[in-house]
């Protein structure tokens, strides 16, 4: 190599983009004893260009051994190099990169270097990321041996960390008991390990104990206990968070706070707190939006989570997905088909595909509100369809009534190797119920348990006494219920009053009738079946005594609600109902149309009310 070539090995090594061409230039620095081999620039090339690909572990190997540099450079350059495989997988799995950084550890005992309180928390990290427990205790019995478990919080916090993720609560309550100064992470890590193990309660104690040792949580540490709050339904321990959060920290810096303390008040039925604290926050993201819509869907006053949609489309920002799942969730359950649509219309202007969550709820949208066959075109469309998928299909099909065409797709799902669930033999024993099929309901409930063991609910007990009672094969229904492996709910004994109400089965009607009271005193569905069965059976003195029972109970029958969508509108009616400001008008149609009706002889008697 001439002089000329010499000079221009530093340019070569800056433009240098493969360690293949690195492994050339580093032969031509070896052979050229004026230059060194040990420059710094060589080593940094070797971390960039290693860490953004598959490394030569042999090649980088080698280099350290050879390298005359102090014990400090050594260990500072596999920090780095750990650190840039374990923060960028480039395209590769997670799995692989936590992987690699094990591997490079143990690359590094090899040769004698000693990993330090940088080293070992960048290669947990990567652990935790893929949940590679069996790893992540190597190290920790590793850092043990050199004392930097009980003395460096920041490997014991990595390590509670990938605990936590990994499921073993045991592992990180030990771990935080044994260390001498934990910090505000170190609770954090701790509380975020209880409520993601479902210890929600020993979360918050956690979070209490904290405070008694005047740490101050940050927002961080709130979210976390806010969600702990939030899946144990306590309304006052929240309350008691946010006065905390008002005391101590200013909830309107916070968006993440905010969201957190949104989504408590609404899954502990507070939504006026909840629009409350929306209304106060400075900035919202589309997380805070969702809270709100899916929250409102959650406590089922879906027409507040529309409306709240629709100032969303006004002053907010550009739904997501996680948006149109409430949405499409509301419209399903108000039957508001014209919404449904724009939805799915928005999804296409955003090529928003329909599979998932969101997919799903379009599919059950459809099948709830009347359009099964754009049900059916919506799960053809899916690429990725999954038990939920094949679920919802069936149970919309089931509610129109088609229990052939709920069986196929059943059928298909079992071909597509797609293990189904408690909720689709739910869908096709309604099927089944809803069309008579009697053969076909004892046959899903045998294969149910049998073949596929899962264990019938009481919802599943409810559909075939149903379908049996239906059948007037009331003395088989009696017999499932006596034969459940559950104690039977209101629900199951409420299908066999209506079966006794169907076939006028008094004398069975009245065991049942005192076994629903026992349950559910003032359910007046009940009394009202069985007024009516006596009714039918002109045994008046006792249906005169279960109406003055009901009246001194106070009890009302619920009116019957109807819902109708006009121009993205939803109108709501309820029997006798006045309030809608076109009352008159309504009452007036629906009036002519009874006496069109009566003039045809269609109907025998009818009552406006």
């Amino acid at each position: 190599m001439n002089s000329q070539e010499l000079l221009l090995l530093p340019h070569s090594l800056n433009s240098c983009t493969s360690i293949a061409h690195l492994k050339q230039l580093h032969a031509v620095a070896i052979k050229t004893p004026s230059l060194s081999l040990h420059n710094q620039f060589l080593f940094r090339k070797l971390i960039s260009l290693s860490s953004s690909s598959s490394p030569d572990l042999f090649y980088i190997r080698s280099i350290l051994l050879t390298s005359l540099a102090d014990a400090q450079f050594r260990l500072n350059l596999c920090n780095a190099f750990i650190h840039r495989i374990s923060a960028n997988s480039n395209g590769e799995s997670t799995n692989s990169t936590g992987l690699r950084a094990m591997e490079f550890l143990r690359e590094m005992l090899l040769i004698g270097v000693q990993p330090d309180g940088f080293t070992l928390p960048h290669v947990l990290k990567a652990l935790a990321r893929v949940q590679r427990i069996r790893e992540g205790q190597q190290i920790h019995a590793h850092s043990i041996k050199i004392g930097l478990v009980r003395f460096n919080v920041y490997v014991c916090n990595t390590l509670m960390r990938l605990y936590s993720v990994c499921g073993s609560i045991d592992a990180v309550q030990k771990l935080f008991g044994e260390y001498p100064h934990p910090d505000l992470v170190s609770w954090t890590t701790l509380i975020q390990a209880f409520t993601k193990a479902g210890l929600y309660r020993k979360a918050v104690g956690a979070f209490m104990e904290m405070c008694d040792l005047k740490l101050r949580a940050d927002g961080r540490t709130l979210v976390v206990v806010l969600s702990a709050c939030s899946n144990l339904g306590d309304l006052n321990l929240g309350r008691k968070m946010h006065s905390y959060i008002h005391h101590y920290i200013d909830v309107n810096v916070d968006v993440f706070v905010g969201n957190a303390l949104l989504d408590m008040y609404l899954k502990c039925d507070d939504s006026n707190s909840a629009y409350k604290v929306f209304d106060e926050m400075p900035v919202r993201n589309v997380v805070t939006w969702n809270a709100m819509i899916l929250g409102l869907a959650y406590q089922g006053r879906y027409k507040e989570a529309l409306d709240m949609f629709r100032r969303m489309q006004r002053t907010g920002p550009k739904p997501d997905e996680v948006t149109l799942v409430g949405v499409l969730n509301s419209c399903a359950n108000l039957g508001v088909l014209e919404l449904g649509r724009w939805v799915h219309a928005y999804m296409r202007r955003n090529y928003i595909l329909a599979d998932k969550f969101v997919g799903n709820a379009l599919l059950d949208m459809y099948a709830k509100c009347g359009g099964i066959d754009e049900a059916f075109r919506v799960f053809e469309s899916m690429k990725r369809r999954d038990v939920y998928s094949y679920t919802a299909m069936i149970v919309g099909l089931a509610l129109h009534g088609e229990a052939n065409w709920a069986f196929q797709v059943f059928s298909r799902m079992l071909r597509e190797g797609v293990e189904p669930n408690e909720v689709t033999f739910l869908g096709l024993l309604m099927a089944c119920s809803h069309s008579g099929l009697v053969s076909d309901g004892k046959k899903y409930f045998f294969d149910m348990s049998n073949t596929y063991k899962l264990r019938p609910q009481a919802e599943h007990y409810g559909c075939m006494i149903d379908l049996l009672g239906r059948a007037g094969l009331v003395k088989e229904a009696e017999e499932i219920i006596h034969s459940m492996e559950i104690r039977p709910d209101a629900f199951a004994w409420g299908a066999l009053l209506g079966a006794c109400r169907i076939h006028g089965n008094v004398n069975l009607g009245e065991s049942v009738m005192q076994k629903l009271m026992n349950l559910d005193p003032v359910e007046d569905g009940n009394y009202i079946l069985m007024t009516n069965l006596y009714s039918s059976a002109h045994r008046w003195k006792d249906t005169l005594k279960l109406r003055k029972t009901m009246k001194s109970k106070k009890m009302r029958k619920t009116p019957g609600c109807s819902l109708i969508e006009v121009d993205g509108v939803v109108h709501e009616f309820r029997k006798g109902d006045m309030s809608h400001p076109k009352s008159r008008v309504i009452y007036s149609v629906l009036e002519g149309i009874a006496c069109h009706l009566k003039s045809f002889g269609s109907v025998e008697h009818i009552t406006m009310t």
